[in-house]
């Protein structure tokens, strides 16, 4: 690992220099006993070129870092490791003043892998042994480092245990350790002098050190020790020792080519970064480098209050001076603080620094504690930035700025007040950005100012957002899959091509179509497939065409929807909520989301976002599921016209579809639901006839003529639905009609040319093609099915040749499978023949179905054959048992035997755990008592048998204490039997250890009869009363199931179902009639409908949507933050209100400084000649003297 660290930095030494003294002159002040260079370092640490340059020592009375050093290849790279520190490890280097700035900036953030900063925050001041105030501390930890992890900023100081550099440091390690939990690093880089580091030798390696060990001693020296709470080093060499500056104008021009640099990974944001620089206490060198920096337009933010030059700059700031009074005051301050400096020279840099002011934000903790430091940065970079115009288009980067940093509070408050004209085209740049970082709070914002979203997103942006994905996410591996599968059946050309404005991008929606395939099935093959070609779509090659990119220019057409949609693909909870308030199609929208994230937390490898994406799936689930129960309570017609409308957007699939595919089995259970299965389950019939009815017209159809049952008139019907249409304002072609989605109807049994079949055949078809007569003669014949079965099995099923009872099964059980055969391969969906099989496997009663019709047909088989009689009676009496079982799914519709069918089917699951349990413990035993008993048994039956058969056998209490028990064995016994020997006797059983044999079985007896059967009592328990609750949900879900199949169905049981057949493939194939039953409750509206019905569905949807905002507003929690917020207003006006009583006192200074400047000028000219005039002058007249004069 050491030496591939060390190749991967090899380049260092020959790009990055060090400085050495080239001219040794002697320094006559040091006092030291040893000959001592100017530059700091002893003459035996010179070179013999530096210490024989006596021409050149003699001509040069004073050093300089820029004549008399050479630069030669660093020496001192790579890792330290803090000794006692454990694995803490910082990067370090050792470099000239004069490298470079822009190769120290990508070696920290290229190969020493330290994300780019949003900001750079350089804290200065604080020099020597500083004594930090409590306040400061806690700023320093509450504010600035908890800034920078929030901003992703980098703190820079010193990294020196030292001063300011020392206090950082403290609150970075405070910071670190409170917020445990935080994924994001605070970024603390040093940039300290070499010449003054403690053990700097220590670090010296010309081949790199990775790590080397770095030990802190208690001396004296160890204040400049290297902190281990920072994370990178940038030790600045200009060729002296314990001597500073050097490393001042490198870390200037460093902030000034950082501010050249845009954010984000490589640079590829959309803003550059800026740099605030921090001053905390500070002497009067700060000035010279404040001034700098202003000339450079780099703000500064000064600490008032922390003491030294930093209280100077923040009175003269605050304070509202005039050009005269200022230099005066200044000197004042200076000469106080600082008597011993050049007073002249500070005072014209204060001036200087004066006409930048704009660049200087003062941070006085008192008035503006109650703010978050974040926020007081933010707003100086604000202030530094702030221009004198409306055009918005100046304020773009403070608005990036705020986007990066996530301060929506700042936005409003400064960019979005009212005085900025924004343009819709003036934020996409900002939408762009707020919609990769995930702000929704900038998202509605920029919505709410005016931001076009149909203008805003094209598929070209589109593409955009979904290739700046992150890299780690789910979604970037289901398109990088995509991509390479395109890429692998297509070659080269399958290279993504550049977008219109050059830009390349990691993702088209050829792959984002490929995706919702895999996640949604069928149901999504519209959504962008109009854009590539779709030739072979059902084989998955969709192709992308060079001509094809002509789709990229061109406009969303449902830009919510596919915002809806990126943000659910990326488990955005606000956002993807947002955007389905924003969009339309709600109920099928939300369902939709429910179905993508459940297939996503079935794929995602990590439990927790797996965990997240199925609590965003029951959210989406519940939205629509509160949306349609809204739509169900204002019109129960229009809400089931909803439920079986096809929704172009999701590839025709209707609501009740996605619901079955999301497994929304809350939806599917809701009232609404419900009653239209009702209405479909009886189809015309009335739905409270009695099933004794039922049975009589059943088994005596001419019933039906009479009034036994009553059926719906279509037309009367059609004429009070007619009439509720009118009275509600609501065109009638809205309301459902229940031919459109029960069974056979009055639209299948009359002709195109209006004639009228007769009232017979109506009511014939009306009572036959319901799904309860269709399930009900199932049922009956079903029974038959088993009767006759049996009967078979038990009394005729002869060994010469079939009888004709026989035969008949044969005939029944062909029909059946020829209904199977149906539902498989011709049910009316335009899908493939494999996703036909696939849906109809998924179905465990399928599963059942096909099981035992291939049992059938292996004991017909092996039963036409003498010598394989008796297998396939077997076979065939355990495929009774399979058809028997059958009839489990058959009574699921009832409503009392339903629930508790899905309750058993639970604990058939824990049963399986259980015998896990008991296999083990029952084996363990078994052997060992063989082992003991009879260890001279060599027959295998036998060993089996006494192995796991007696053992289970036991726990019913069929214990045999004559093989077990000693003082009850047999006398005779047969001794070292083969597999030939008689298997009536039994081998001798060993008396040796039979006391183990009876503990072991007290002990088997105890933990299975016992421990084990009552941990089946409490798992069986813990499943009832937990599905208990949700068994009437589970059972709704698979009746929906059944009544959808029965609907499908013929309306002859088998085995006359092949009348049935015969009648379908003569009216579908000869006749080509299509379908009624086939649309599974699909209603094909027209586009002025369906604008009208999604109309109605967005008002009810807002309707929802005022009530639950309304609820949540009365509720604790919203009024508690209200009420913070009302406090936290307060106290903001409190501190304007110290502010203004601040500018009034001065105020009232300078006033009374212009009444004695005033009354000293009246008096000077009363004794003067100059004005001759008798009357006095006037007299100033207050409030209280004006109130005393008044009688």
């Amino acid at each position: 690992m050491d030496s591939r660290l060390g190749r991967d930095q090899s380049w260092i030494p020959k790009v990055i220099k060090k400085k050495t003294c080239s001219t040794f002159l002697e320094d006559t002040t040091s006092g030291s006993k040893q000959q001592l260079c100017q530059c700091g370092y002893p003459k035996d640490c010179h070179n013999s070129v530096a210490t024989e340059d006596n021409f050149g020592a003699a001509i040069v009375s004073r050093w300089n870092t820029a004549e008399h050093t050479t630069e030669e290849p660093t020496d001192a790279f790579g890792d330290v490791e803090f000794f006692g520190k454990g694995r803490l490890h910082g990067k370090f280097v050792r470099l000239s003043s004069d490298t470079d700035p822009a190769i120290v900036y990508t070696l920290i953030t290229h190969f020493w892998d330290i994300p780019p900063p949003n900001l750079v925050v350089s804290v200065v001041g604080g020099e020597g042994s500083l004594k930090m105030k409590a306040w400061l501390k806690d700023i320093l930890r509450r504010g600035l480092v908890k800034a920078a992890q929030s901003t992703g900023a980098w703190i820079m100081t010193s990294g020196l245990q030292v001063g300011i550099g020392k206090y950082v440091g403290q609150a970075v390690r405070d910071h670190a350790t409170a917020n445990t939990r935080s994924t994001a690093k605070v970024v603390a880089m040093g940039i300290a002098p070499w010449g003054i580091v403690y053990e700097k030798e220590r670090l010296v390696n010309p081949k790199g050190s990775f790590p080397v060990e770095y030990t802190v001693g208690s001396d004296s020296k160890a204040e400049y020790a290297l902190d281990d709470n920072y994370s990178a080093f940038l030790l600045v060499d200009d060729g002296t020792n314990n001597r500073t500056g050097g490393e001042i104008r490198f870390q200037a021009r460093l902030e000034e080519h950082i501010l050249t640099q845009r954010t984000g990974i490589g640079g590829r944001g959309s803003i550059e970064i800026p740099v605030l620089c921090m001053l905390i206490q500070g002497g009067p060198n700060m000035l010279e480098r404040i001034y700098k920096a202003t000339t450079n337009n780099i703000p500064w933010l000064i600490l008032a209050g922390s003491g030294g030059m930093a209280d100077i700059l923040a009175e003269v700031l605050v304070e509202s001076f005039t050009a005269d009074t200022l230099k005066k005051e200044v000197e004042e301050r200076i000469r106080k603080h600082f008597p011993s400096e050049d007073i002249h020279s500070l005072v014209e840099l204060v001036e200087k620094i004066f006409e930048n002011k704009h660049l200087v934000t003062v941070y006085n903790a008192s008035l503006e504690g109650t703010l978050e430091f974040d926020t007081m940065i933010l707003k100086a970079l604000f202030k530094a930035c702030k221009k004198q115009t409306t055009n918005a288009r100046a304020y773009l980067d403070e608005l990036k700025l705020a986007v990066a940093w996530s301060r929506v509070d700042i936005a409003k408050s400064q960019l979005f007040n009212g005085e900025i004209l924004w343009k819709s085209c003036d934020l996409e740049e900002p939408m762009t950005a707020a919609l990769i970082n995930n702000n929704p709070e900038f998202v509605k914002l920029f919505i709410d100012n005016g931001i076009n979203m149909v203008e805003y997103l094209s598929y070209q942006r589109l593409e955009e957002l979904y290739s700046s994905v992150e890299r780690n996410s789910l979604l970037n591996a289901f398109l990088q899959k995509k991509k390479e599968e395109r890429k692998a059946l297509q070659g080269k050309e399958a290279n993504l091509p550049p977008s219109i404005d050059g830009k390349h991008r990691s993702y088209c929606l050829l792959e984002v179509l490929k995706v919702l395939k895999d996640l949604m099935g069928d149901f999504c093959e519209p959504m962008y497939g109009e854009l590539f070609n779709q030739a072979n779509c059902q084989q998955n090659e969709l192709s992308l065409k060079p001509q094809e990119l002509s789709y990229l220019t061109k406009k969303c057409a449902t830009p919510w929807t596919d915002l809806f949609i990126w943000a659910v693909l990326q488990s955005r909870n606000e956002m993807a909520t947002y955007f389905w308030e924003m969009g339309g199609e709600s109920v099928s929208s939300g369902l939709v989301a429910c179905k993508i994230l459940r297939e996503m937390a079935r794929h995602q490898p990590e439990a927790e976002a797996a965990t997240v994406m199925k609590e965003m799936a029951a959210k989406f689930a519940q939205l629509s599921l509160d949306v349609f129960n809204q739509c169900y309570r204002h019109n129960e017609r229009r809400a089931f016209r909803l439920l079986v409308r096809q929704c172009p957007l999701w590839g025709t699939a209707t609501c009740l579809q996605l619901a079955t595919e999301a497994d929304a089995r809350n939806f599917l259970a809701h009232d609404g639901v419900q009653a239209l299965l009702n209405q479909t389950w009886w189809g015309e019939m009335d739905r409270n006839t009695k099933m004794w009815k039922l049975c009589l017209a059943f088994f005596c159809p001419p019933l039906i003529y009479s009034k036994l049952i009553k059926f719906s008139n279509g037309a009367e019907e059609q004429q009070t639905e007619k009439t509720a249409s009118d009275l509600d304002s609501v065109d009638g072609d809205l309301l459902i009609q229940r031919s459109e989605i029960s069974c056979d109807s009055e639209a299948d049994v009359r002709v195109k040319s209006g004639y009228r079949r007769p009232f017979w055949m109506i009511r014939w078809k009306q009572f036959w093609g319901a799904p309860v007569t269709a399930f009900f003669g199932n049922v009956i014949m079903y029974f038959a099915f088993l009767f006759l079965f049996g009967y078979v099995l038990i009394m005729d099923l002869p060994f010469e040749r079939p009888s004709r009872m026989e035969l008949i099964l044969y005939f029944w059980v062909v029909t059946l499978a020829c209904e199977e055969v149906r539902q498989t391969f011709f049910v009316s969906m335009n899908i493939s023949m494999k996703k036909k099989v696939k849906l109809y496997y998924q179905d465990m009663w399928n599963k059942c179905d096909i099981l035992a019709i291939l049992m059938f047909i292996a004991g017909v088989t092996c039963r036409m054959f003498h010598a394989w009689f008796d297998m396939g009676r077997a076979l065939l009496c355990l495929d009774f048992m399979v058809f028997s079982f059958r009839l489990v799914h058959i009574f699921a519709i009832n409503k009392h035997l339903g629930p508790k069918i899905i309750i058993v089917g639970k604990m058939i699951k824990d049963v399986f755990f259980f015998l896990f349990f008991l296999g083990v413990w029952l084996m363990a035993y078994g052997v060992a008592t063989q082992g003991l008993l009879y260890h001279t048994e060599t027959r295998v039956s036998w060993i089996f048998r006494r192995v796991f058969y007696r053992p289970y056998l036991q726990i019913f209490g069929q214990i045999p204490l004559d093989e077990i028990d000693a003082t009850r064995f047999h006398s005779k016994c047969p001794d070292n039997l083969t597999a030939s020997s008689d298997d009536e006797l039994s081998a001798c059983t060993k008396a040796y250890a039979n006391w183990l044999v009876i503990l072991l079985l007290t002990i088997f007896l105890l933990v299975a009869n016992i421990l084990l059967v009552n941990l089946l009592i409490a798992m069986f328990s813990y499943t009832f009363n937990k599905v208990q609750e949700n068994s009437d949900i589970y059972w709704k879900f698979q009746r929906y199931n059944l009544i959808v199949e029965y609907h499908q169905r013929p309306a002859l049981a088998p085995p006359f179902i092949i009348l049935s057949h015969i009648h379908i493939f003569i009216k579908r194939n000869i006749r080509k009639v299509p379908t009624v039953k086939g649309r599974l409750f699909r209603v094909d509206l027209s586009e002025a409908v369906a604008n009208r019905l999604m109309t109605w569905e967005a008002v009810q949807k807002e309707n929802y949507l005022v009530s639950r905002n309304r609820m949540k507003r009365e509720s604790n929690m919203e009024q508690l933050k209200r009420t913070a917020l009302k406090v936290d207003s307060v106290l903001t006006y409190i501190t304007d209100i110290r502010e203004h009583d601040r500018r009034l006192r001065v105020l009232e200074k300078q006033v009374d400084y212009c009444t004695e400047a005033l009354k000293w000028l009246a008096e000077s000219l009363l004794q003067s000649d100059l004005i001759k005039n008798s009357r006095a002058p006037p007299t100033f007249t207050g409030p209280s003297s004006t109130k005393d004069s008044k009688p």
